[in-house]
């Protein structure tokens, strides 16, 4: 990781939580999650139905999105199509190892890789 300041990324912002904020509201699921670098915001990832995350950074102005997966450390910026290294965030790095993935629980279809992107 870097010590310079990455525009964009706020290494002391925690994440919003252990999961898709839109699909624990909306009643979706997720494939794996992405935290934005910039706010925290927990969405889902670009082979997840919904694609929360990637909306979420374009619609907010949030380029860079991370990881929020066990054992994943980088950076993935929406605008360039590239990954970055950058500085260690507010923990937790990811959500609980003992989170499924699919998740959440409940709402995954039997079906769930036929719906994959």
């Amino acid at each position: 990781m870097t010590d310079e300041a990455i525009p964009g990324i706020d290494p002391a912002v925690p994440p919003s939580g252990e999961g898709c904020a839109e699909c624990l509201s909306g009643g979706g699921w997720w494939f794996h999650l992405r935290r934005c670098a910039a706010c925290g915001h927990i969405g889902c990832c670009d082979s997840s139905p919904a694609q929360h995350a990637t909306a979420h950074a374009r619609e907010a102005g949030h380029p860079f999105l991370a990881s929020f997966e066990p054992g994943e450390d980088w950076f993935w910026n929406v605008e360039t199509q590239a990954f970055y290294r950058g500085p260690a965030l507010a923990p937790p790095l990811s959500h609980p190892e003992s989170q499924p993935v699919p998740g959440p629980p409940g709402n995954v279809p039997t079906d769930w890789q036929q719906h994959l992107h």
